[in-house]
């Protein structure tokens, strides 16, 4: 019997995210024909208990990122961006060969994982490869050692035609193949999923908005807030759920306290299990500043939601949703004018989107086997 290729599969960690959700899904329906590992920087991802324990996952630290010593970040940091160092570091954390080795997402993985080696290599870029680093000198230097690094991968795969063309504007053409392949997401599971629990603490007295998003400058949180605020000044009512955590939340909640909104803008914080809320809301947005492909979006279309989005790369995950979707201008003034187009006119589905995942496993196939 022929052996199987041995595939290892290289991302940041297993939190809760929509990249480390679509990896999950991949990985899971691949192990039967592949032998797969998963290597992470950082250990005790929300999503290591879902993995198929034919999966194998490995960890350069058995910590979370934020459970990590100043100064150990600060050594991280200078070996990731030192080539030697990095080369050193890559070496004594894959210690065995692979066929195909397959960086799942932009930043300090993909610049580890570009170290050369026998393996076939691939990377995904799931955001506007410009926009992921921030701004400011520390920014741009991280951009072009991306670029840098970008350049020992044989082919890249990008999640939207939106995020190909910004990588070239960033960085011109360059030699490696190039494809876009939209994000893969198990149907099945997120049905599941939303029917497996019941939602208590939601209300159902006002038209109500959920948005899953972590809480990071890119989601645009603080912004919604001050619309949301002036809506209800102007007697828009309607009431917020945003489900999910991050840094910028500690600030977030001080900031919904003070200006007396914790009815009606409602923090949820983290849930191992989103779909229920998604389900059980009225409405579905997603208004960050910017995106890759958004998966969920493509979630909240599962569950037949009616979705209104900011114009980003976001955008082509409504491509056959069109008729229930409206996308705003990425303004305060586009996000305040769609919630308040859906309040007075309250739209509903009328037409279901049809899904075929399927094609995507068999273009990620292809991918590995080099077709």
């Amino acid at each position: 019997m022929k052996a199987k290729k041995k595939v290892l599969f290289g991302i940041t960690c297993l939190k809760l995210g929509g990249a480390e959700r679509v990896l999950v899904d991949i990985v899971n329906n691949l192990c039967d024909k592949y032998d797969i590992t998963i290597f992470t920087l950082y250990n005790h991802g929300e999503f290591e208990k879902e993995l198929n324990k034919k999966v194998k996952l490995i960890s350069m630290f058995d910590k979370t990122y934020d459970e990590l010593s100043f100064l150990e970040k600060k050594i991280l940091s200078f070996k990731l961006v030192n080539g030697k160092q990095r080369e050193k570091l890559y070496h004594e954390n894959i210690k065995e060969d692979y066929d195909v080795e397959i960086c799942f997402l932009e930043g300090p993985i993909a610049w580890l994982l570009s170290t050369p080696s026998k393996a076939k290599k691939i990377a995904w870029v799931h955001n506007d490869i410009r926009d992921v680093f921030g701004e400011g000198k520390n920014a741009e230097r991280k951009k072009k050692l991306s670029g840098e690094c970008y350049k020992n991968y044989e082919t890249l795969v990008f999640v939207s035609k939106d995020n190909l063309e910004k990588f070239k504007l960033q960085y011109g053409e360059t030699d490696n193949k190039k494809q876009v392949i939209y994000n893969y997401l198990d149907m099945n599971l997120v049905l599941e999923k939303a029917n497996k629990e019941q939602v208590k603490d939601m209300k159902d007295d006002l038209v109500s908005f959920v948005q899953v998003s972590r809480a990071v400058p890119q989601k645009g949180l603080f912004r919604l807030l001050d619309v949301h605020e002036k809506l209800i000044k102007d007697k828009l009512l309607h009431r917020m759920y945003i489900i999910g955590d991050g840094p910028d939340m500690e600030k977030l909640r001080s900031l919904v306290a003070e200006k007396g909104l914790e009815d009606t803008f409602v923090l949820l914080g983290q849930r191992q299990n989103p779909y229920p809320y998604v389900k059980k809301g009225d409405y579905f947005m997603l208004t960050s500043l910017y995106e890759g492909f958004g998966m969920v979006i493509v979630e909240a279309e599962i569950l037949n939601k009616y979705i209104m989005i900011t114009n980003t790369a976001a955008r082509e995950a409504v491509e056959g949703y069109k008729e229930n979707s409206l996308i705003v201008d990425n303004t305060p003034e586009g996000i305040y004018k769609g919630i308040k187009t859906i309040l007075k006119e309250r739209p509903e589905v009328n037409k279901k989107k049809k899904f075929n995942n399927n094609k995507v496993l068999e273009e990620i196939i292809d991918l590995i086997e080099g077709e």
